[in-house]
């Protein structure tokens, strides 16, 4: 892999190195046909309005025609967001995403009279309509999602007023992503080499890694003063985000932003709060591993910046690109030959972004649409990071690509709640084949702190955000301003609870609030605990080689919005509405963390 002191601009990336998105549109004149045939079909379903109650052919012709008008609207936008994604500071692709965006709000309106209409059917006649028409019979459970939300949904006017504001109400969290991707400016800082190099948020998290704790502590206070100077524009984002969720709750009939969110995949709020139960429950558990971070690294304060970086100091395992693939390819043979080859075409044709450039967005994820394939960004550094970065982001992928191919448009995708399951399912499969094969107590020792590692960041340290998120929901709902000084204090007063009294207070930390792109996705992060503690349930049985266990796992992977997520779930033989799969993963982290203290103790 080349090591680039500075950001490489994006067209001095290798071509194949970057993703292949021709298979979406060849050109850019490809995309602005399309947009335009967008903008007619957004024209046709408005003109289906008042219709839906006629019969129930005309039923049947008003979901096809809005269907067919959002298969095509998604595949601009994918088009056009990842292009803005590659170079968010490229003015021609801001552009052609603002535009994308603008027919994505036309359909809306456009659309936006078709569930107030289906849910003015009488029942009766609703169930009629089923019986005597075969071809409504596969929008069934589409029929039954969109009854069953009856008084949340408001009249044909309001909600096109409603789909009308929607670029509005969603400014803030755009403002943010412009602000924190292109136009923040970050300081330099030495590398472990003594290199001068510009900090940016791909190269602060392998800094962070570093067994150099002043290349740490450097970045660390780096970044934060960066973000201390935008505390107020950050806050201010923020905050007006919240209250747009707040607003649309209250609108639309819920009690809370939090009840809103959960809805949409008829998730019990108790989901929620057990999951936050179990965790604060669990918290000495990770206070015993912070307190063994801080003997193991020899410190009289332990900060922060401690802890992402190895417990026994340089990482003595690291991949390339190259080694990542095979490693990959290898690790997840348990899923089966079918799920190896679609890794396979993912490295071949070109489904991955890899390198980080200059103005390109942080961070990793997969996307796409049912007629696309399902691409990965990602911002390369080679360690095991990301090597299990990647092998996340592919359980998004392939979750994405059966889902595509085994469902019909309607059903062809699936809720955040289940695709966190995808990911992290992939993720311990890895953890076990890294321990299984590594056999120098060195690595397995590395291997074991990483699991620990993220374990701690995707369940403890999501949870903290989903109780943070929630409690800011909360109290902007009460009518309590969210300055920056008031998200800080408290941010500072979780933190110390989550950590222990073995990680000091700094200023620092309390401002990380500020740099979260995940708090403007409305109760989002909470299904990452939830779905690595699913995971770990699921992958333990696949390579325990339980009777059935990988076909009912590749059904769960197949089944798209088909029916509920918890549903889903109980298909693939696993019950979410118990808090028992979160109490089993707390038992797994408090396993491998006694491994690793005996570990530790032998050498």
């Amino acid at each position: 892999m080349a090591e680039f002191k500075e950001l490489p601009k994006r067209h001095e990336v290798a071509e194949e190195m970057t993703w292949d998105l021709t298979s979406i549109f060849e050109n850019d004149q490809a995309f602005e046909a399309a947009l335009s045939e967008v903008s007619a079909l957004a024209k046709e379903v408005k003109a289906l309005q008042g219709t839906v109650g006629e019969s129930s052919d005309a039923l049947l012709k008003a979901i096809e025609t809005s269907l067919k008008a959002n298969q095509k609207v998604e595949r601009v936008y994918v088009y056009s967001h990842l292009k803005n994604d590659q170079d968010t500071a490229d003015n021609t692709y801001q552009t052609l995403h603002a535009r994308s965006m603008a027919v994505l709000t036309e359909l809306g309106e456009a659309s936006s009279w078709f569930n107030p209409e289906v849910l003015a059917i009488p029942e009766e006649k609703l169930a009629a309509f089923m019986a005597e028409n075969e071809g409504l019979k596969k929008y069934e459970h589409l029929l039954n999602d969109l009854t069953s939300q009856r008084e949340h949904v408001l009249s044909a006017r309001e909600e096109e007023l409603l789909a009308g504001a929607s670029e509005i109400l969603s400014a803030s969290s755009q403002t943010f992503s412009v602000l924190n991707n292109a136009d923040i400016e970050f300081p330099t800082v030495k590398d472990e080499e003594g290199n001068e190099v510009k900090l940016s948020h791909g190269l602060y998290g392998k800094l962070m890694e570093s067994s150099n704790r002043e290349v740490r502590k450097e970045a660390y206070e780096a970044l934060y003063t960066t973000y201390r100077g935008l505390k107020n524009t950050f806050a201010s984002t923020l905050s007006t985000h919240v209250k747009s969720h707040n607003f649309n709750a209250k609108i639309r009939n819920f009690s809370s932003a939090r009840a809103a969110s959960l809805a949409n995949n008829n998730i019990p709020e108790s989901v929620y709060d057990t999951l936050l139960e179990v965790v604060n429950k669990n918290l000495p558990l990770l206070h015993r591993y912070v307190e063994l971070r801080k003997k193991l690294l020899n410190v009289d304060e332990l900060y922060m910046y401690d802890m992402y970086t190895p417990l026994t100091g340089d990482a003595p395992i690291a991949y390339t690109i190259e080694e990542a693939t095979e490693t990959t390819l290898k690790s997840l043979e348990p899923l089966g030959e079918e799920y190896q080859g679609i890794l396979k075409e993912a490295f071949d044709n070109r489904w991955i972004d890899w390198y980080e450039n200059e103005g390109k967005r942080s961070g990793a994820y997969s996307s796409g649409a049912y007629d696309t394939n399902p691409y990965i960004l990602m911002n390369w550094q080679n360690s095991m990071n990301q090597l299990y970065t990647l092998v996340h982001e592919l359980g998004h992928s392939v979750h994405s690509y059966h889902t595509r191919n085994s469902q019909p448009y309607a059903y062809g995708d699936y809720s955040i709640f289940l695709a966190e399951i995808a990911s992290t399912t992939n993720e311990n499969i890895l953890t076990d084949y890294l321990l299984k094969t590594q056999t120098n107590p060195a690595v397995r020792i590395y291997v074991l702190n990483h699991y620990l590692d993220g374990f701690k960041g995707t369940v403890f340290r999501q949870s903290q955000f989903a109780e943070f998120e929630h409690y800011i929901h909360q109290k902007a709902q009460e009518g309590i301003p969210l300055t920056q000084e008031f998200m800080t204090e408290y941010y500072a007063d979780l933190n110390a609870r989550y950590y222990g009294d073995a990680v000091e207070r700094d200023e620092n930390i309390a401002l990380e609030w500020s740099r979260i792109p995940h708090f403007y996705y409305n109760h989002y992060v909470y299904q990452y605990a939830t779905g690595f503690a699913a995971a770990t349930a699921l992958s333990k049985r696949i390579l325990e080689g339980e009777e059935g266990a990988l076909d009912k796992y590749l059904t769960y992977l197949k089944s798209g919005s088909s029916d509920y997520p918890i549903e889903v779930m109980k298909k693939a033989g696993l019950d979410m509405t118990d808090a028992t799969y979160l109490e089993d993963a707390m038992k797994v982290f408090e396993a491998r963390l006694n491994e690793l203290e005996e570990l530790l103790a032998a050498e």
